[in-house]
């Protein structure tokens, strides 16, 4: 998927499961372009993983064993916890 293609990207963090969508959607709409262009391509490559492994990761279920979407997933929930609750 093309970094720079905010409505595919867009459409990818809408995940249908409601405890995603609050974690991902709002990091998107007030993150994603701050992201420099090595972290947008691994926030995409975290959205192209299956929904449980996602929501295990930003749940504090487990961990990718991969170390650069383990540093995404920190980020997500670093960012989101600094911003407080978004209204969805």
């Amino acid at each position: 998927m093309d970094i720079n293609n905010k409505a595919r990207i867009h459409w990818a963090c809408r995940r249908g499961m409601r405890e995603l969508d609050i974690a991902i959607m709002p990091f998107f709409e007030h993150e994603y372009d701050t992201l420099n262009e090595t972290d947008k391509q691994l926030f995409v490559r975290l959205l192209e993983c299956d929904d449980p492994d996602l929501f295990n990761w930003l749940m504090n279920h487990g961990a990718p064993q991969d170390n650069e979407l383990q540093r995404m997933v920190t980020l997500i929930q670093t960012r989101n916890k600094d911003r407080g609750p978004v209204a969805m």
